[in-house]
Formats: structure tokens, C-alpha cells, sequence
């Protein structure tokens, strides 16, 4: 059993402290806490001792199985040694056999080799002979005027016919050229015939046979037009071309000697002749009548174009394949592609501004013009310090001139335009022509609608003191945000790819940076007026429904509300202003907007409960007050904003208290750090404050 856990101990991978560790975790009373029983130090030595005993055991009968193996090693080693030596001897033999082979073999060649050229230099003057007393015979036919010879004159032999013309071709004689020219146009009929009935035996033999003759490129041509017959058929010239070009390209490899240059041809004929009018025909007719139009059709034919062209690379036609297709689509579309980008921009230019300007129209509103310039700053920055409405202040009656659909139309053509970009655009041009689509972008969508939405939203923003205020801005915020995420979007979605390995991204960078940058100055001036109207709602409900008596009632006994009218008024404004503010932000901007709102709430009710004396009975309606603010602080859910309002409940303890707890309330938790001004401040509202006690107590 002891080896047995040794064993376990040693298992791979081995560390002493773990060994250790776990040799003493499984002795009783050992281990680091000792286990389910208590540590006994005398156990562990003593597992310790005699584990040390079993490892010098084991030590020794692995030695003596190691020394055993060792000798079985050197013993094995010897054996296999004389085994390679004994074989290294029957490989010189056999070594030495093969050398005497390969020198007899290498003399039974080179007689043979010697004994063929013998044979050669003997046979091929007589076949030279006869192959000039034969062409003698038929050169004198054509001397004497009179073709006798059945070759000539049996059309099964014209392939016979055909290679006598060839070589009497070089002799300068006028009857022979004749009868070349003659056989020449009977090949070339005879490859027609065949061609149309199919026989794909009987047109390789005599593309075989043309090919020596100068009518050959006249047979490809033939060929050519005449597999084109018929083949467009359908509606769809694309899919017409690549089933034909599919079909040909199997029979070219079984008709021609070089089956790559004549498919190469076919496809040169079929861009310069069918594709080159389809694209004429689709894109003159709508040219100068129908932009939108246009640029579609140039976008669907160039992606159609290229997409065949990506097919047609698949088959053999020549070692630079992929060039000479460019060549061909460049041909058709470089009159076309020069101007593209021209015609892009002027069609997004007049479409961005009918979409904006029939959504004006909608609203029956005539745009404000938006001053710029340095007097037109110089009002912005006092208005952003000081929230002065300079100007006058507009009605929008709650409309934010912000619309979803709006920027739905204006994101999806400016998408069509990168997409259009991305395909016809040189590569060089890229990035600089996706850049002008996107200054267009934020030409009409960030500052001619979103801008033009928050300059209007700060003119409608009323002033602090205005009574029951739409505070629509907020609506505003709400929209804005929505339309930026989806303007962010598309600018990671669709212009990134295009620019993104390009010196342009820095400048699209640097523009979005700054439409950012100036779109929040003006959320922040808006939310910022926005905050001080509801402040200003806030204070004319205090004003307004806050009476004297409330704190200081006539019949101290006879006091039944919880809190007063005021304070009940307040918290409902708050919350519903709360629940507007959760509704038109997202993320951070929630926490920061309640925060600052919170923290003005506080300092309001903290400087409206200064401006009143209270009575014993009165003060415990001010801690019913304050009680009431603090629950509407909670929805806020800003502990900063919870913490003023439990110091502001602490403060209103102050108006309550005994005289001789005064100093005791004021040393508590929440009052010991305050400053002694402010908590004299409060002591001092407190209708009972110059008695001599209440003095002597505070003093």
C-alpha cells in the first residue's frame, strides 16, 4: 500500500512542494490546518522518517532495474552492430553487380544508338528522294495545265490536296497559287459545313489542316461568329454569354491546336461587340433624363460585367488572363467612369436636398437662415456662459424638426453612393471620392437638418422665470442622439472599409471629431437652459404655493397635512421631469444630467427653506417637507444627490430640537462637518431663536 501512494505522489508532472504537501495532507494530525484532526507535529516526523526509509527502498530497486537494463542495452547494442556490419558486406556486393550491369548495358546502347543513325543515314535520302519525284509529278501537272491526279480531284483527299499545295506554295508558280487560294476557300467551307452539323471529328482535322495555311485566322473568325448564332436567347445577355462561353470553351479544347488563343478571341469579340452595345444602349437612354437611374444601370452592368469577367478567368486563356480581361471592361467603361464620380456627388447633392426640403414642406416651415460669422460667434459664447436667449425666442409648438424617415432616406442614398463608390471608383480614387460623399453627409444631414434642429431647439428654449414652459429640447436631445448612433454606424459600417488603409482617414476622423464636438456644445447650452427652466418651474410653484402661515401656523394643535401643498406640486413636477430626462438620454449622459439637476433641486429647496421663520410645529412640517424632496431624490438614483438631501433633512432637525440637544445634534455624523455659519444660519429661523436660552445653548 505504501508504494502504491508513493506512486500517486510521483505522478507527472512532479514538484517537491506539492509532494510534500500532499504526503503530509494524507497523514492524520499533518497538513497545513491538520486535517479533520488535530496537528500532531510527532506523527508527521514520524511519516516523515519512515517515507524517507521506503524512498531510500525504492531508490535502490530502481538502481539494481536500471543497472539491469543498462547491461541488457550494451548487450542488444553488440547484436545489432555485427547485423549492420553483415549487411554493409552484402551491400558492397551487390553494389559491385549493379556497376558491371549498368557498363554492359551502357555498351549494348551505345550500338544500338550507332546502328539506328546507320539505318537513318541510309533511309532518309530515299524518303527525300521519292517526296521530290512525287512533287515533280504534280508540279508538272501544273505546268502542263491539266490536273490528272486523283488527289485533286476527289474531294475525300482534300487533306492529301491541301499538304502538296502547302509545299508547292513555295515555289513561285501561278498556276499552284491559284489552286492554293482555291483549296484554302474549301477547307474553310468544308469547316463551315461541319461546324453546323456538329461533327467535332471532321473540324478538328481540318482546323488540323488550315492551320499551315494563311486562311487560318479567317476559319477562327468563322468559328467564332457562327457558335454566337442563336445563343442570345433570353432576356438576361449576362447568363446568354456565360452558358455560351462555357459551352465553347469544352469544344475549342477538342476542335483546336490551341484552344486558349481562340477563346480568347471569342471573348475579345463578345465584349467588344455584345457587351459594349448593351451597356451603350442602357446607360445612353437614361444619361441626361434620369441620374438616379443612370448610376444605377452603371453600377448593375459594371458589377455584371465584372462578375462574367471573374467566370470567364476560370477558363484557359492565355498566360495573363486577368489583364486582358481589365483591358476589355476598361475599354467598354472608361468613357463612362471618368465622369462617375461628378455625377454621384451632383445627383446626392439634389436628392439630400429634396428629401430635406420636402420634409420642411411637410411641416409648412420656411427655414431660418443660421447666422455665421464672428458677431454670429461672439452671441453663441455669451449664450453658452451666461444662457441669455439673444435673439428672439421662437414658438416651435413642441416640433423638433428632427425626423427619423428623414435621415432613413438621407443615410440610405448616401450608402448607395458608397456602394456605387466602392465598385467604380479606381483604386487610387477611392478613398479621396468616399471622403467628398461623405462631406456631403454631413453637409445635409449633420449641420443642414441635426444642427439646423438644435439652433431652432435653443431659440425655442424659453427663459428661466417663463410660466408652465414646453420644455421640449429635450425631445430634441432624445432624437439627435438616436440619428447620431445611426449616422456613427454607417460611418464605421461603409466608409471605413473604403479610406481605412488611406491618408484620408485622418481627415475623416478630424471631421467627425468636429460635427461631434459641435453638436454637443449645443446639447450641453440646451440641456443646460433646459435645467434652469425647470428650476424656474420648480421656484414659481414654491412662490406660489408656499405660504408663511405653513410654517408657522396660527393653532399649533390643529395641524393634520403630512407635507404642505408646495412641497406636494414640487415632487410630482420632479418626477415626471425625472422620467423625461431617463426617456431623452442614454448611457453616462443620464447620470450626469440628473446629477446636475439633483444638485440644483437641492440648492433650490435649501435657499427657499432659509426665506421662512418656523414654529415648533412648523418645523416638524419642514422635516415632513424635506422628508417628501428626499423620496423624489431617490429617483434620481445619484448618490450625491441622496447624500445633499439627507444633510438637508439633518439641517431641518436644527428647527425642532430642544435647546439643551442643540450642540449634541450639531457634533452628529452628518453635521460635524459642516460649516458653523450654515448651521447657525438654520438655528436662526426658528421663531424662538433670541431667547437668552436658545443663545446661551448655541453660543
Amino acid at each position: 500500500m505504501a508504494n502504491v501512494t508513493t506512486a500517486q505522489l510521483f505522478e507527472e508532472p512532479f514538484d517537491a512542494d506539492e509532494y510534500i504537501e500532499r504526503l503530509a495532507w494524507r497523514t492524520p494530525g499533518g497538513g497545513s490546518k491538520g486535517g479533520a484532526e488535530a496537528f500532531d507535529p510527532k506523527k508527521l516526523l514520524e511519516e516523515f522518517v519512515n517515507h524517507i526509509e521506503e524512498l531510500k527502498l525504492l531508490d535502490e530497486r530502481i538502481q539494481r532495474k536500471v543497472e539491469k537494463l543498462e547491461q541488457q542495452c550494451h548487450r542488444e547494442a553488440k547484436e545489432f552492430a555485427h547485423k549492420v556490419q553483415d549487411l554493409q558486406r552484402s551491400n558492397q556486393v551487390a553494389f559491385q553487380h549493379f556497376q558491371e550491369l549498368d557498363e554492359h548495358i551502357s555498351y549494348v546502347a551505345t550500338k544500338v544508338c550507332h546502328l539506328g543513325d546507320q539505318l537513318e543515314g541510309v533511309n532518309t535520302p530515299r524518303q527525300r528522294a521519292v517526296e521530290a519525284q512525287r512533287l515533280m509529278t504534280y508540279f508538272n501537272e501544273f505546268l502542263d495545265g491539266e490536273l490528272r491526279s486523283d488527289v485533286f480531284n476527289n474531294p475525300e483527299k482534300i487533306k492529301e490536296a491541301a499538304d502538296i499545295i502547302q509545299k508547292l506554295h513555295l515555289i513561285p508558280c501561278v498556276y499552284s497559287k491559284g489552286k492554293y487560294h482555291d483549296l484554302e476557300r474549301q477547307l474553310i467551307q468544308e469547316f463551315t459545313a461541319a461546324q453546323r452539323r456538329g461533327e467535332i471529328g471532321r473540324m478538328r482535322e481540318v482546323a488540323a489542316v488550315l492551320l499551315h495555311f494563311k486562311g487560318y485566322a479567317h476559319c477562327v473568325d468563322v468559328y467564332i461568329k457562327q457558335c454566337q448564332e442563336g445563343a442570345y436567347m433570353r432576356n438576361d445577355v449576362f447568363e446568354d454569354i456565360a452558358v455560351l462561353c462555357q459551352r465553347v470553351n469544352k469544344q475549342v479544347g477538342e476542335v483546336f491546336c490551341s484552344p486558349e488563343t481562340v477563346m480568347a478571341k471569342l471573348i475579345q469579340s463578345i465584349f467588344e461587340n455584345k457587351i459594349q452595345a448593351h451597356v451603350k444602349e442602357r446607360l445612353d437612354e437614361t444619361r441626361n433624363s434620369d441620374v438616379e437611374q443612370y448610376l444605377k444601370n452603371l453600377y448593375d452592368l459594371y458589377t455584371r460585367t465584372t462578375a462574367l469577367a471573374a467566370k470567364l478567368s476560370d477558363f484557359n486563356l492565355g498566360s495573363d488572363k486577368h489583364t486582358f480581361l481589365s483591358k476589355l471592361i476598361k475599354n467598354i467603361f472608361s468613357c463612362y467612369l471618368e465622369s462617375y464620380i461628378d455625377m454621384e456627388r451632383q445627383y446626392l447633392q439634389s436628392r439630400s436636398g429634396m428629401i430635406l426640403q420636402r420634409f420642411y414642406d411637410s411641416k409648412n416651415h420656411h427655414k431660418r437662415s443660421v447666422g455665421t460669422g464672428s458677431i454670429q460667434e461672439l452671441k453663441e459664447r455669451i449664450r453658452q456662459r451666461t444662457n441669455l436667449p439673444l435673439g428672439p425666442s421662437i414658438d416651435t409648438h413642441g416640433e423638433t424638426f428632427l425626423s427619423q424617415e428623414v435621415v432613413v432616406n438621407l443615410l440610405q442614398e448616401t450608402r448607395h453612393a458608397f456602394e456605387r463608390c466602392n465598385k467604380l471608383s479606381d483604386p487610387a480614387d477611392l478613398p479621396k471620392n468616399a471622403f467628398s460623399i461623405f462631406l456631403l453627409l454631413v453637409e445635409y444631414l449633420c449641420v443642414d437638418h441635426i444642427d439646423y434642429a438644435l439652433e431652432i431647439g435653443l431659440s425655442a428654449i424659453p427663459s428661466a422665470d417663463a410660466k408652465n414652459a414646453n420644455l421640449y429640447f429635450l425631445d430634441v436631445v432624445q432624437q439627435a442622439n438616436t440619428i447620431f448612433h445611426l449616422f456613427d454606424k454607417q460611418f464605421n459600417d461603409h466608409l471605413m472599409p473604403l479610406i481605412s488603409s488611406s491618408p484620408k482617414l485622418t481627415e475623416c476622423l478630424h471631421k467627425k471629431k468636429e460635427v461631434i464636438e459641435q453638436m454637443e456644445v449645443k446639447l450641453d447650452t440646451g440641456i443646460d437652459r433646459t435645467l434652469n427652466c425647470m428650476i424656474g418651474q420648480m421656484k414659481h410653484i414654491l412662490v406660489t404655493e408656499q405660504k408663511k402661515t405653513d410654517f408657522k401656523p396660527e393653532d399649533e394643535n390643529n395641524v393634520m397635512i403630512q407635507y404642505t401643498t408646495a412641497c406636494s406640486k414640487v415632487c410630482a413636477y420632479v418626477s415626471k421631469q425625472v422620467k423625461r430626462v431617463r426617456r431623452s438620454m442614454d448611457g453616462k449622459n443620464v447620470d450626469t444630467v440628473l446629477t446636475e439637476l439633483g444638485v440644483r433641486f437641492h440648492r433650490l429647496i435649501h435657499e427657499h427653506l432659509q426665506q421662512f421663520s418656523y414654529s415648533s410645529m412648523g418645523g416638524m412640517l419642514a422635516i415632513c417637507d424635506v422628508a417628501e424632496y428626499r423620496r423624489s431624490a431617490k429617483d434620481f438614483r445619484v448618490p450625491l444627490v441622496l447624500q445633499l438631501f439627507d444633510t438637508l433633512h439633518a439641517l431641518c432637525n436644527l428647527l425642532v430640537v430642544a435647546p439643551d440637544n442643540l450642540k449634541q445634534v450639531c457634533s452628529g455624523e452628518q453635521l460635524t462637518n459642516l460649516d458653523r455659519n450654515l448651521l447657525h444660519a438654520f438655528v436662526q429661523l426658528r421663531v424662538d431663536y433670541r431667547s437668552a436660552r436658545l443663545a446661551r445653548h448655541f453660543s
